[in-house]
């Protein structure tokens, strides 16, 4: 396979996204992963945290991927949750024009994800969320996911609003999160997204997993590595410690 070069766009104040994916694709040696970040300090919803993601910084960093000629360019965050899936969807476009190169983000490979769990089942899979998002950033975010068919059963939020903060939630934490939204989604196949790349989630998700029967766990962090990789035409099933999206 000719080497495959992944382009991450990365709010500035995350430090958990990169070693964590770098580490998903450390088994795969022919593909490389480059990373361009702007400014994202505070996740709320006045209009100074919303204008951390309007269009204009994200297509300078994305331009600073598309010279290293990256043959995808992932947003690795969740604003879509908060500001409706239609911001990914026309940041995307805007990607592609002013680039050239395809684009995806975390939230709408997570909802690709979603779908295919939903054609695999008989009858509707249970939806939840862990988060450390604001009371109001977390009611947006079952609203967009409501609106759009995919009913959240059960929810955990840490009511933070600094980004940096994210990134020191424990795993413990995490865990004591996925223990209260599994057990409210009850018995049978249920889906939880860890929905936050500043989380240090991703690593936990096997032992999620395997822990809990009938659980797919689904961090943002992974899911639009996964995108990116079947959009670049990658074979990814050699990624063995990451979780069931990367068998899907």
């Amino acid at each position: 396979m000719s080497p495959i070069k992944l382009g991450i766009l990365v709010p500035s104040s995350n430090t958990n996204l990169e070693p964590l994916t770098c580490s998903i694709l450390s088994s795969l040696p022919d593909v490389s992963v480059h990373f361009s970040r702007f400014p994202v300090t505070h996740i709320a919803l006045s209009a100074t945290a919303l204008s951390q993601f309007d269009e204009t910084a994200i297509l300078a960093a994305a331009s600073l991927l598309a010279d290293a000629q990256v043959d995808v360019i992932g947003w690795s965050g969740t604003s879509s949750g908060w500001l409706g899936f239609e911001a990914d969807e026309k940041l995307c476009r805007s990607i592609e024009q002013k680039t050239g190169i395809k684009a995806t983000t975390s939230v709408l490979a997570l909802n690709r994800l979603l779908d295919l769990v939903r054609g695999q089942e008989s009858k509707p899979v249970p939806f939840g969320l862990v988060t450390p998002y604001l009371d109001d950033v977390q009611a947006a975010i079952v609203s967009t996911y409501g609106k759009a068919g995919y009913e959240v059963k059960a929810e955990s939020h840490l009511r933070k609003t600094v980004n940096v903060e994210f990134a020191k939630v424990s795993e413990d934490t995490l865990d004591q999160q996925m223990d209260e939204v599994t057990a409210a989604l009850g018995n049978g196949k249920k889906v939880i997204s860890t929905f936050c790349t500043n989380l240090k989630a991703a690593q936990r998700v096997k032992h999620w997993e395997e822990q809990y029967e009938d659980l797919y766990v689904f961090d943002t962090t992974a899911t639009v590595v996964w995108d990116m990789l079947r959009m670049a035409g990658v074979d990814y099933k050699g990624i063995t410690q990451w979780g069931k999206l990367f068998e899907m």
